[in-house]
């Protein structure tokens, strides 16, 4: 590790200008990296693993049914309202289906609807991640609501009380079915709530949970905690445990986060898989303190969920995508990783992005696209 923490500091250093920049030696870095993921990430599909007309598109999770097709819930939300924070007081998480793994998907239901302001979830279902176990379907995903009538394109703001609220009503959450294609019987309450004077007193969101060999759930997640009273602090990631996955849910490391800004840096999306090495997460490098790129992707392993190391070549994938066509561009944004397996090997990895120059309101399409991830040599 000693020898890349000098590299990375001057790399954080040099790339504050530089950070909204394509990289143009992709292809050589992705050859020449020890990184297991960013070494083997092929060129990336030209056609959209899934869009659909009229909204925008967010993060995605897929799994194999029954039937042997895939199916892939997906949040969409409409364009009658900015990207961000729309995605807050109006997302609804969606089915798609495809034949193959890499799609494209196509629309068949929507999976979890709006369903009322007296729900926890009643306004937004958002950040969905499928399970399958003993025949049945789980949904985790983030739900928020507010109580008010719905905005404007140009009421909906940051600073605005839809987005206060909503933001503050973040929480983790499961709905169950007998199928991908419901329907689908929401909880009640949330899995995973708040707590005061802890990391996630705030809000608690982006669950990343994987079935255990015993059936236990471990998930990553991500909190907020109050502060100054009203304020929320910057993002934590924190790991929570349940003996099934109905819960009870307990998070662990004393209430302490495994990611903090002050601690190994502001992560963000992190996806968490399990093998016979241990834990693995990738999540997005928020500000470029371990990649010295702005968004792009960094793995970190565990060996039992709580202490971390990031890898010894710590860049998993970069904002910047080889194409198919030979072209090498970089996305206004690439986030919400999840990678999928298939009889154990890692086969394609998804994530939610955008065109333009990068940030939230610089685009005019969102889609989910999708990268294969060739064989080991």
């Amino acid at each position: 590790m000693k020898k890349y923490g000098l590299s990375l500091l001057c790399c954080i250093c040099i790339s504050i200008t530089a950070i909204a920049q394509k990289i143009e030696n992709l292809v050589e870095l992705k050859k020449e990296s020890g990184n297991c993921l960013f070494h083997h990430l092929d060129k990336a599909s030209r056609t959209p693993a899934f869009e659909s007309e009229g909204y925008w598109v967010w993060g995605s999770s897929v799994v194999k049914g029954d039937d042997g097709k895939y199916h892939m819930f997906v949040s969409r939300f409409p364009k009658t309202l900015p990207f961000h924070p729309g995605w807050m007081v109006a997302s609804e998480i969606v089915h798609a289906v495809s034949d193959v793994p890499q799609g494209p998907y196509h629309f068949s239901d929507v999976a979890l609807p709006a369903r009322g302001a007296e729900y926890w979830d009643g306004r937004s279902t958002h950040n969905p991640r499928i399970l399958k176990q003993n025949g049945k379907y789980y949904l985790i995903y983030m739900g928020s609501t507010h109580p008010f009538a719905e905005p404007e394109y140009d009421q909906l703001t940051l600073d605005s009380p839809w987005c206060t609220v909503a933001r503050a009503n973040k929480r983790i959450g499961l709905a169950i079915s007998d199928s991908p294609y419901g329907p689908w019987k929401r909880l009640d309450e949330p899995i995973l709530k708040t707590q005061p004077g802890t990391f996630y007193s705030f809000l608690t969101s982006n669950p990343s949970p994987i079935i255990q060999e015993d059936g236990s759930i471990i998930m990553i997640f991500k909190g907020r905690r109050y502060i100054n009273g009203y304020q929320h602090s910057a993002m934590s990631l924190g790991i929570a445990y349940a003996p099934q996955i109905e819960g009870p849910y307990k998070v662990l490391n004393n209430n302490q986060p495994i990611f903090e800004v002050n601690g190994q840096g502001e992560a963000e999306d992190p996806f968490l898989w399990k093998d016979s090495n241990g834990y693995h997460i990738i999540f997005k490098d928020h500000v470029a303190k371990f990649t010295g790129e702005q968004g792009g992707g960094v793995m970190a392993h565990s060996k039992d969920g709580i202490q971390w190391t990031v890898d010894k070549a710590p860049k998993a994938y970069s904002r910047s995508v080889e194409w198919e066509d030979g072209k090498i561009e970089m996305q206004g944004q690439l986030e919400r990783p999840f990678i999928l397996f298939e009889d154990g090997k890692p086969i394609y990895i998804f994530f939610a992005t955008m065109d333009g120059p990068g940030g939230f309101e610089n685009a005019s399409r969102s889609w989910n696209m999708v990268i294969p991830i060739k064989d080991k040599e």
